[in-house]
C-alpha cells in the first residue's frame, strides 16, 4: 500500500529510548563479530603447524577487503527501506529488499565466476610463505562459494535496520557467529579437516544465516502485506535508483578503504616497530568504531523513516538525539583509552620497542573517536536520506585532502604526521558533509508541512 499524506506526516515519536533500541543491539552485534576471528585462531591454534594460523588470517583478510567493498548493500538498503517504511509504502519496503537481494545474487555469482583472477590478484598483493599461501588458497576456493549468501546477509541486515528491527539483526549475527564457532570446532578438532574445515564452517554459517533472515523477512512481509511482484522489484525507476545509490556508496567506501590502506602501507614503510605499534593502536580505533556505529545506524533508520513520513520534527529529533549519544560515547571512549591504553598495549604485545612506540602515539588514537564522531554521524544521516552523490563526492575530496596532508606532514613529523593526516581525513569528511547538510534538509522538506521529495540523486 502507499501512504496517504496524513499517514506520511504521522508523528513517529523519536525519543532516547527509540535511539537506544536500535543502537544497543547494533553495538552488541558489532562487538560479537571480532569474536569469530578469535575462535578461528583458537581452533587452528590447536593444530601442530604454525602456518595454519597464518593461512586463516591471510585468507580472512582477503575476504574482509572483498566484502567491505560491498558494504553499500547494507547502507543503501537501510536508507531506501527506512524511507519506504516512513511513507508506509509496504510494497516498496518489500521491493527494496528484493532489489538488494537481486544485486547480492548477481554480485555474489560474479565473484564465484571470477574467483580465479580474484585469487591470483589477492595472493600477489597479500603475500605469505609457500605453506601459508597453499592453505590460504584452499580456504579461498571453498569460502568463495558462499559469496551470494554473504552479500545477501548485508542486504538483509540493512533491511531489518531500516525497519528499526535491530534485535533481529543482532539475532542473525549471533546465529552466524555462534554456528560458525561450533562448526569450526567440530570440523577442525573433531573431524581433522584443518583450514578447509574453517572455510566450510563459514560457508555453512553464512548460508544458514541468509536462509533464516530471508524466512523472517518473508514472515514480516506477509504480516504487513508487502510482498512485491517480481515486476515491481525490477521496475526500471526503482532499480535505477537502487543501483545509483549503491554505486555511489561503493565509490565512497573504496575511497575510505584507499585511505586506510595508505595508512597501513606508510606504517610499513616506517619500519617493523612503527608498523606493529600502529597496528595495535588501530585495533583500539576499530573497536571504538563498533560503539559509534550503533548510533550512526540509528541515525540511518530514524532519519530515513522521518523523511519518508515527511516529518521535519522527527528528523530533527533523530539527528539531535543520536548525535548527542554518539558525542557523549566518543568522549568516554577517548578518555577510557587514555586511562587504560598502557595496560591494553601491554596485553597485546610483549615487545618492549613496540610497547614504547604505541604509548608514544596513544594520544592520536584516543582523538580518533572524538574528532571522528561527526563524520560517522553525518554518514548515517546522509545514508538515511540516500544522499549518495554527496557521500561519494565528499569522500573523493576527503581522500585527496588526506593524501595532500600526508605529503606535507609525514616528511616533517614522521609517524605523528601520519596520524594527523588520518585525523584530517575524518575531519574533512565531517566538514564537507556538514556543508551539504542544509541542501539535504531543503530537498527533504521543501516547504512547511510539505511532503519530501525523493532524496536519491542521479
Amino acid at each position: 500500500m502507499t501512504a496517504s499524506p496524513k499517514a506520511a506526516g504521522a508523528d513517529l515519536g523519536v525519543t532516547n529510548a527509540t535511539v537506544l533500541s536500535i543502537a544497543l543491539p547494533i553495538i552488541l552485534s558489532n562487538v560479537s563479530t571480532p569474536l569469530i576471528g578469535l575462535v578461528d585462531t583458537a581452533v587452528v591454534g590447536q593444530l601442530p603447524e604454525p602456518h595454519y594460523i597464518g593461512a586463516v588470517a591471510l585468507s580472512s583478510t582477503i575476504f574482509t577487503f572483498i566484502y567491505w567493498a560491498f558494504g553499500f548493500l547494507r547502507m543503501g538498503t537501510t536508507g531506501l527501506t527506512a524511507q519506504a517504511h516512513g511513507a508506509r509504502d509496504s510494497v516498496e519496503v518489500g521491493a527494496t529488499l528484493g532489489r538488494g537481494l537481486l544485486i547480492a545474487a548477481v554480485a555474489g555469482s560474479a565473484l564465484i565466476v571470477l574467483q580465479a583472477p580474484l585469487s591470483w590478484f589477492a595472493f600477489r598483493v597479500v603475500e605469505g610463505s609457500g605453506a601459508v599461501e597453499g592453505e590460504a588458497h584452499n580456504y579461498f576456493v571453498i569460502r568463495i562459494w558462499s559469496a551470494p549468501a554473504a552479500l545477501a546477509n548485508y542486504a538483509l541486515l540493512g533491511w531489518f535496520i531500516g525497519l528499526g528491527r535491530a534485535r533481529i539483526a543482532l539475532l542473525l549475527q549471533v546465529l552466524l557467529n555462534g554456528l560458525n564457532a561450533i562448526l569450526d570446532a567440530w570440523f577442525v578438532l573433531g573431524l581433522g579437516w584443518g583450514v578447509a574445515g574453517v572455510a566450510l564452517g563459514t560457508v555453512i554459517s553464512e548460508i544458514v544465516a541468509a536462509a533464516v533472515g530471508l524466512g523472517l523477512a518473508v514472515l514480516m512481509l506477509a504480516r504487513i502485506g508487502g510482498r512485491p511482484r517480481f515486476a515491481t522489484i525490477v521496475a526500471p525507476q526503482g532499480l535505477r535508483r537502487a543501483i545509483a545509490v549503491n554505486a555511489d556508496i561503493m565509490i565512497r567506501t573504496l575511497c575510505l578503504l584507499a585511505g586506510f590502506t595508505w595508512f597501513v602501507f606508510q606504517s610499513a614503510a616506517s619500519g617493523d616497530v612503527l608498523l606493529a605499534a600502529n597496528a595495535v593502536l588501530m585495533q583500539f580505533v576499530s573497536f571504538m568504531a563498533y560503539f559509534l556505529d550503533g548510533f550512526a545506524f540509528a541515525a540511518e533508520a530514524l532519519v530515513g523513516r522521518a523523511i519518508g513520513a515527511g516529518s521535519r520534527r522527527n528528523f530533527n529529533d533523530a539527528v539531535r538525539l543520536s548525535s548527542l549519544w554518539a558525542g557523549a560515547i566518543s568522549l568516554g571512549l577517548g578518555a577510557l583509552l587514555l586511562l587504560t591504553g598502557g595496560f591494553l598495549i601491554d596485553a597485546l604485545t610483549i615487545s618492549p620497542p613496540v610497547r614504547e612506540a604505541a604509548r608514544a602515539y596513544l594520544g592520536w588514537a584516543a582523538l580518533v573517536p572524538i574528532l571522528g564522531v561527526a563524520c560517522y554521524q553525518l554518514d548515517g544521516i546522509f545514508i538515511g536520506a540516500t544522499r549518495s552523490v554527496d557521500m561519494r563526492n565528499m569522500a573523493i575530496v576527503s581522500l585527496v585532502v588526506f593524501l595532500a596532508a600526508w605529503a606535507v606532514l609525514h616528511s616533517t613529523f614522521g609517524n605523528d604526521g601520519l596520524w594527523l593526516a588520518l585525523l584530517t581525513l575524518n575531519v574533512t569528511r565531517a566538514l564537507t558533509l556538514a556543508a551539504r547538510y542544509p541542501a539535504l534538509v531543503r530537498d527533504a522538506f521543501p516547504g512547511p508541512g510539505g511532503a519530501p521529495r525523493p532524496a536519491a540523486q542521479t
